[in-house]
């Protein structure tokens, strides 16, 4: 009876090691280097410049992709030719504040690492003071944390997979107090521009800039609401939302939904899948029509002879 309990004991033990060996091997480290660009960006259809801070030089900055349980090794670098202090606020991250997103002053970098443990999507930015100006100057991204087991039939895998986010427009880029107070913004940029993607409402817009699909696929939005100041009332005009995943997690879905409000902040996954057999299409707005109509509106496209490339392969942003 001894040795049987002992072998039962020993094959338990090697059982978890092994165990712990394949999620050893399952996770891994992402690498993730950012540097603070103090540029000029255009920010609508027709030219208009704008004194942007951005990562790595775009609006918003590169979307990071985990698993729960990998590792991100992340790098901030701050060239001596800024004239500012930026900083990283990874909302996917649980650390300390004072330490992994303190301010890098200009010709220094910072490296640190995290575990994501929650799935779901977040918003990243610069918490640098003042950090209203940095956030509407163009310091912010999205980090997607998919969950360590992958798709289910809750949260099925996605045709297409695009990333928006929202952010306000304040001309004047050095008045920090005015984006602080919500006096003069004027526009609402969707992934840095005024009506980017929505060639109906703004004749300096392109066809080839929208979203696309074939009828009857699952399309997955990544939403990050990065205003400074105003929340989103977002919608699928000729649509509804098939499931709406709370802050991206495969935990919290939601199903057929019209509208949704999203506070300053927050991030969600909202699916929607197009009628088979014909050609529609979509305006992915804002319902909040002050922000509509200064420029956050998506069109989303679903016909036969969309781009297979778009929405795929980690082309999350139409660029």
């Amino acid at each position: 009876m001894r040795l049987l309990k002992a072998s039962l004991l020993s094959c338990a033990t090697i059982a978890m090691v092994a165990g712990m060996n394949v999620s050893a091997i399952q996770a891994k480290t992402v690498k993730v280097t950012f540097t603070a660009e103090e540029t000029t960006l255009t920010i609508d259809n027709k030219g208009t410049k704008y004194a942007a801070w951005t990562y790595n030089g775009t609006i918003p900055g590169p979307v990071v992709r985990a698993k729960v349980g990998d590792t991100v090794d992340f790098t901030l670098i701050n060239p001596k030719t800024n004239k500012n202090s930026h900083s990283i606020d990874f909302h996917a991250a649980e650390v300390n504040v004072l330490d992994e997103f303190a301010p890098v002053k200009p010709g220094h970098t910072k490296k640190f690492k995290f575990v994501p443990q929650r799935a779901g999507v977040y918003m990243y930015h610069c918490g640098a003071s003042p950090m209203a100006q940095h956030i509407a100057r163009g310091m912010y991204g999205v980090i997607i944390i998919d969950p360590k087991k992958g798709y289910s039939r809750k949260f099925p895998k996605p045709d297409r997979e695009y990333v928006l986010v929202q952010g306000q427009y304040f001309p004047n880029a050095d008045d920090a107090k005015a984006m602080i107070e919500n006096r003069g913004w004027a526009g609402s940029l969707i992934n840095g521009k005024m009506f980017n993607y929505d060639p109906v409402h703004d004749p300096n817009a392109s066809m080839k800039r929208i979203l696309v699909s074939k009828p009857g696929e699952r399309v997955r939005i990544y939403f990050v609401n990065a205003n400074i100041n105003m929340p989103v009332a977002f919608h699928p005009i000729a649509g509804i939302w098939d499931r709406v995943y709370l802050n991206g997690s495969p935990k919290n879905p939601l199903y057929d939904i019209q509208t949704w409000g999203m506070p300053v902040a927050s991030a969600s996954i909202f699916d929607i899948v197009s009628p088979k057999g014909k050609t529609t299409a979509n305006a992915i707005v804002d319902h909040t029509m002050g922000a509509a109509l200064r420029g956050a509106i998506t069109v989303l496209l679903n016909s036969k002879d969309a781009d297979p490339k778009l929405g795929r392969n980690g082309n999350y942003i139409v660029r």
